[in-house]
């Protein structure tokens, strides 16, 4: 077991064991127990019941939260002619089309979310093995595949999150920071787990999930019951 500092020990015994909180509550108490000397991200865990070795049980997507999450979004766009336009109005990073692709290849990455046109994508295409191991490639189900660019890229811009299940059914997902308003964060989780539920797979067998929590970055987690899905701050 690793051995924590005095200051997570100190916020882990603020936790109690085996309670579930309302999302309300745990929300309140991520925020009290943080101790970083920075602005945490709150992150929302969720250990869901699936097999994404399976390919309909396969958990990935991603959804505009209403608050965004407070990071700054690098956005880069493989576009050209109007589409190319469209995204540098929108206010996207870096846009580009051979250029841009060369710029990749030669290991220059300087942005956090991409997207591309369809006609790009033959030569996009070629940098699956850049961008794909950092969750970068643009991808026709996370919207990120689109002729209509700026959309997008104002969504990135305001808070798009993607979410995915890893092998063992966990799925990660930042929901804001310890310095936004309660509410706003409660708002954010309430719309992310809406969206875990809508997405369950017909063919996932027993409890779907099995349990969920709210952690800031350096902070213990607090376990949140994930039954409680409607007026979340009222709770």
């Amino acid at each position: 077991m690793p051995k924590h500092g005095k200051k997570y020990t100190a916020a882990a015994a603020k936790v109690e064991a085996g309670k579930l909180y309302t999302p309300k509550e745990a929300a309140a108490l991520v925020k009290e127990i943080a101790f970083a000397g920075f602005d945490e991200t709150i992150e929302a865990t969720f250990r869901l019941g699936v097999d994404t070795r399976k390919a309909d049980q396969n958990i990935r997507g991603s959804i505009a939260l209403p608050h965004g999450t407070g990071k700054t979004v690098r956005v880069a766009v493989f576009a050209e002619g109007e589409q190319a336009r469209a995204a540098e109005e929108a206010g996207a990073d870096l846009v580009g089309s051979d250029d841009l692709v060369a710029q990749v290849q030669a290991g220059n990455i300087d942005f956090d979310a991409a997207i591309a046109t369809p006609p790009m994508m033959a030569k996009v295409g070629r940098l699956g093995k850049i961008l794909g191991p950092r969750g970068l490639m643009p991808n026709p189900k996370l919207g990120t595949v689109t002729m209509d660019v700026a959309k997008m890229v104002n969504e990135l811009k305001a808070g798009r999150v993607e979410y995915r299940a890893d092998r063992y059914g966990i799925c990660h997902v930042a929901v804001g920071r310890v310095s936004f308003p309660l509410e706003q964060i409660v708002e954010n989780y309430g719309v992310l787990l809406n969206e875990i539920l809508r997405v369950k797979p017909s063919s996932a067998k027993g409890k779907y999930i099995k349990s969920v929590s709210l952690a800031s970055t350096m902070g213990p987690g607090v376990k949140v019951d994930s039954s409680i899905v409607r007026n979340l701050l009222e709770a």
